[in-house]
């Protein structure tokens, strides 16, 4: 599958900032299940760019720009081809090892309720087979909430709720996952999962089993992600493998604008 994507990131200050510094990771990686056929970043006003890798191994963009700014656009384009991989990546290089991935974060504690559910649906089975179960079983838990993510919601207070954001759906796949000592992480990326247009890219799960290496969970779809994905960036939770993150020298509010649209070329 062919697709296209563009994601617009639009910050507008309420007074003039002095500077500013953000880390992109915007930039999806070769694979051996997609191959990036174009992508460019452009930006909005005089800025320098430098591209690197996180400590997670995510590709990423440092952006530098000089102010006094009252606004700022980042505009990410470019195609994608994907193929059919059964949920299972390949050819992704990992700088570390799996086991790092059994650490919890703030908003990815482990949680009572959540292990609870994850011990209860797994039904004593093998791994890959629990692990889905335990995607199916969010995806019929929760009615899907399409709107901004809540900050700093930890997934423990999401399973409370009766509809979920993508983003919450992913952490608390994650915390289930560590409860029964299986290494998981955020993944965020794109898809065509929810239709074209969204306010925010999309995020997922992977965990890891010994045979198979790391395999992608959507508890959005109950399904595992496939040639309608693609993966930009993975860490411990969604602050870790955030599209944007960085600072601001200047006072004032900051208001953010964020439009994505995916489709099949």
């Amino acid at each position: 599958m062919r697709l296209s994507i563009h994601h617009r990131t639009a910050y507008r200050f309420s007074r003039p900032q002095d500077r500013l510094v953000q880390m992109l990771r915007m930039t999806p990686q070769n694979t051996h299940d997609q191959t990036v056929a174009s992508w460019r970043i452009d930006i909005d006003c005089d800025a320098k760019l430098r591209e690197g890798r996180d400590g997670w191994g995510n590709a990423v963009t440092m952006l530098y720009a000089e102010g006094p700014l009252t606004e700022l656009e980042i505009a990410i384009s470019g195609e994608v081809l994907t193929s059919h991989s059964n949920g299972v990546l390949h050819g992704m290089s990992e700088p570390l090892p799996p086991a790092v991935f059994l650490r919890s974060t703030e908003v990815t504690m482990p949680d009572p309720a959540i292990a609870v559910f994850a011990a209860s649906t797994a039904g004593g089975r093998e791994t890959l087979p629990a692990l889905h179960r335990i995607n199916a079983g969010l995806h019929e838990r929760f009615t899907m909430d399409r709107s901004r993510p809540v900050a700093g919601l930890t997934a423990g207070d999401a399973f409370a709720a009766e509809s979920a954001t993508p983003r919450d759906l992913a952490h608390m796949f994650v915390v289930a996952a560590r409860s029964l000592n299986v290494p998981a992480r955020y993944v965020s990326g794109y898809s065509l999962l929810a239709g074209e247009h969204r306010p925010t890219p999309h995020g997922w799960a992977e965990a890891y089993l010994d045979r198979l290496g790391w395999v992608g969970f959507d508890p959005c779809s109950g399904l595992s992600p496939q040639e309608d994905y693609v993966r930009v960036a993975a860490a411990l939770d969604a602050a870790g493998a955030a599209p944007v993150a960085g600072s601001r020298l200047g006072e004032g509010e900051e208001r953010l604008d964020v439009d994505v649209t995916v489709a099949e070329a």
